[in-house]
């Protein structure tokens, strides 16, 4: 397996060829894929998808643009704005971890149809751009992988999805930190080999 630099160096070829951003060669399957990483490489991939969203969203010439979604980010804006964030401190003081954890899933309704992450997500693409998940494993227990792919997979099918995730993806299994087993997807392909 190559290095993680050049694993991330070959991410902007891809997404710049007009196939990848059109679906084309995917059997008619909608554009979901992810890159997976040793967790170790957290910060080195974060660096990466920094520069990358610079260099083409400020490029004049650029045909798209990189829209990047932090799973993490978007669950503490949603607590905020419903002013849950301060409540769910204190659930998690006096009511435990669990208790805590069940409140926040409910309130944003992650096994609903008005699952508030994925419409955030789906609300906030605009047509021509390519979609990047970050922050699963900083969403971690509260939000699972499969659950917004899967979600989100019903609502959002004209952009490809990257989503990069801190673990492995066998193709049909995702596991979380290389250790936690999450439900089988297989709807996405692998973005970098």
């Amino acid at each position: 397996m190559d290095s993680i630099d050049e694993r991330l160096n070959r991410i902007e070829g891809i997404i710049k060829k007009d196939s990848f951003r059109r679906n084309k060669g995917l059997g008619n399957e909608v554009g979901y894929y992810i890159f997976d990483y040793d967790p170790q490489n957290e910060l080195k991939v974060r660096e990466y998808i920094s520069y990358l969203k610079n260099k083409i969203n400020n490029n004049s010439n650029s045909s798209f643009d990189l829209i990047e979604f932090d799973l993490y980010n978007i669950i503490i804006e949603i607590l905020r704005e419903k002013g849950y964030l301060k409540k769910s401190f204190e659930f998690e003081k006096n009511k435990g971890r669990n208790f805590a954890k069940k409140a926040i899933k409910n309130l944003l309704k992650l096994s609903s149809e008005s699952n508030l992450i994925v419409n955030h997500i789906k609300d906030n693409t605009p047509k021509n751009s390519v979609v990047f998940l970050t922050g699963v494993g900083k969403s971690y227990p509260l939000l699972r992988s499969h659950n917004v792919l899967n979600n989100l997979h019903q609502v959002l099918d004209e952009v490809p999805v990257v989503m990069f995730f801190p673990g492995r993806y066998s193709g049909n299994e995702l596991i979380l930190f290389g250790t936690i087993h999450d439900t089988n997807y297989y709807r996405a392909f692998p973005l970098v080999d």
